[in-house]
């Protein structure tokens, strides 16, 4: 039996998962790592805690299933955005790596766009500057660091990292270019005449492939640390979002994906350019296909938080209830009516991406009274989510990309409460293929046509990607989602310059 093994680099953690050619999963499993906060603004991972948890899950997945490594096809890899791995000559990691979520580069970001023109970086890359993408984390590196830029020999993404450390192979994916705004989003090749302009040396970029092609073997070292076999072979991968979307069954333009992991959003399909400086656009895994996309700080990561600081009670219950605490909390928050009785939830937990792209956004719950209990704040905390996902998809709509139904993805789609309240709030059809392993399914799916296991993206979305269940919008629900849309946007206009003073 030919297996295919899909590695996803999460925020948290990696996940690592073996599949059947028909995408059975065979085996799955976690392995954690931190996020360092340094400094206010500040969030970074240091990369060889990624290949740690990726060697030790690999080899525990093996033999706990009782896996045969030399099935496994083919290996494919993805990854969170926005890297900026520096590594040496000899391919040690010179410092952490600042990931999504990090804005310490902010006034750089500032000083480039007035100096080159943020008109003049936005046409060549699609993407507007800001102080979350690689670019401004390079230059970051260049002005504070000025003894490790100088040992720097290339500049990795998160997927091509692992890649690395699996095959020896230096390289950057189509998908993954989106960091860098000196990627033509066009053409898909670097543009060094905007290297020059930005200060990021042309030596520190690896050469572009797509993100199916298969770049090496694993290595013999790789091997005794993963439990892999030696010669398997590797394809580059890509981002995570786009991973899911392919996961998700998302490769004809329309199609449209909704991301429920750390961080939330959309990723729609388009086969033209088509870039707006309120969203992001990247190229996506699928060749000659691109992804609209609404990228949040506030996912699933605002329900790990709440149940973090505040379901002691609910985890203390867990044995007595036979519940896990995201469990209770969902169960208490469906008692509460729709629009949480007033109580609304700005989800700008780590600053905000798009569409408003501010990184002193704060999370806020607004509404408060006597009458509010646990139940009202969870209930908010979901809505609030949704209600971001709406505001990327209105503005999406705007641009002409319009989108008839959503694919879910990530661990939120587990919870049927928050994936109805988005079906609700958007007033979009929901469908859910297999949620906790899009992502993961995606790379495999890579690797799977890299090698020949299928004959086509097409054949492969067929063969792999199975519908869970389907959630339409209750329309009574959605009309008290509407009046309270506008309070939701219009809370964050009015505290806008009181979040910048406390920025």
């Amino acid at each position: 039996m030919k297996l295919l093994l899909g590695i996803d680099i999460g925020t948290s953690s990696c996940k690592i998962a073996f599949f059947t050619k028909d995408g059975e999963l065979v085996a799955s499993g976690t392995g954690d790592y931190p996020v360092y906060y340094p400094k206010p603004g500040w969030a970074e991972q240091n990369p060889d805690d990624w290949w740690d948890a990726v060697c030790k899950t690999t080899k525990s997945l093996i033999q706990e299933y009782h896996i045969n490594p030399a099935e496994v096809a083919g290996i494919g890899i993805d990854g969170q955005s926005w890297s900026a791995i520096a590594i040496d000559g000899n391919g040690n990691v010179l410092t952490n790596t600042p990931i999504w979520m990090d804005t310490r580069a902010n006034d750089i970001c500032k000083r480039l766009n007035q100096k080159i023109g943020k008109e003049k970086i936005f046409d060549l890359a699609g993407n507007s500057l800001q102080p979350a993408y690689t670019t401004a984390k390079i230059i970051w590196y260049q002005e504070n660091m000025r003894s490790m830029f100088g040992n720097i020999h290339k500049i990795l993404q998160s997927n091509s990292f692992i890649a690395y450390r699996l095959t020896d192979a230096i390289t950057q994916d189509y998908s993954q270019g989106y960091g860098f705004h000196c990627f033509s989003m066009r053409t898909g090749t670097w543009d060094f005449e905007m290297c020059h302009k930005l200060g990021i040396p042309k030596n520190f970029l690896p050469e572009i492939v797509p993100c199916h092609q298969v770049i090496g073997m694993v290595t013999e070292e790789a091997a005794e640390m993963t439990g892999l076999l030696k010669g398997t072979p590797v394809v580059a991968g890509g981002l995570d979002a786009a991973c899911g979307t392919l996961g998700a069954g998302v490769i004809r333009a329309g199609e449209t994906q909704e991301q429920g992991g750390q961080a939330g959003g959309m990723s729609i399909c388009i086969e033209e350019y088509a870039a707006d400086p309120r969203l992001i656009l990247s190229r996506h895994v699928v060749p000659d296909k691109w992804l609209l996309q609404g990228g949040t700080t506030g996912g699933g990561g605002v329900m790990r938080w709440f149940e973090r600081e505040f379901a002691d009670y609910e985890r203390f219950m867990m044995d007595a209830a036979g519940k896990s605490s995201l469990v209770q909390l969902n169960e208490i928050a469906e008692k509460v009516p729709p629009g949480s009785d007033g109580l609304i939830f700005l989800p700008y937990m780590a600053g905000e991406r798009s569409p408003i792209w501010d990184e002193n956004a704060k999370g806020v719950y607004y509404g408060l009274d006597f009458s509010k209990t646990k139940g009202h704040f969870v209930r908010a905390a979901m809505e609030g989510v949704a209600f971001s996902l709406k505001h990327n998809l209105d503005i999406a709509k705007s641009t002409g990309a319009g989108v008839e139904s959503l694919r879910a993805m990530g661990g939120a789609a587990n919870s049927l409460l928050w994936t109805q309240i988005k079906s609700d709030i958007t007033g979009k059809p929901i469908v859910v293929p297999s949620s906790d392993t899009a992502t993961t399914l995606g790379a495999a799916i890579l690797a799977g046509v890299g090698v020949g296991i299928y004959e086509s993206f097409e054949e492969a979305i067929d063969l792999t990607v199975k519908v869970t269940r389907t959630h339409t919008p209750n329309m009574e629900n959605h009309k008290v989602y509407e009046k309270l849309y506008p309070i939701y946007l219009g809370l964050y206009e009015n505290l806008k310059e009181l979040m910048q003073r406390g920025g």
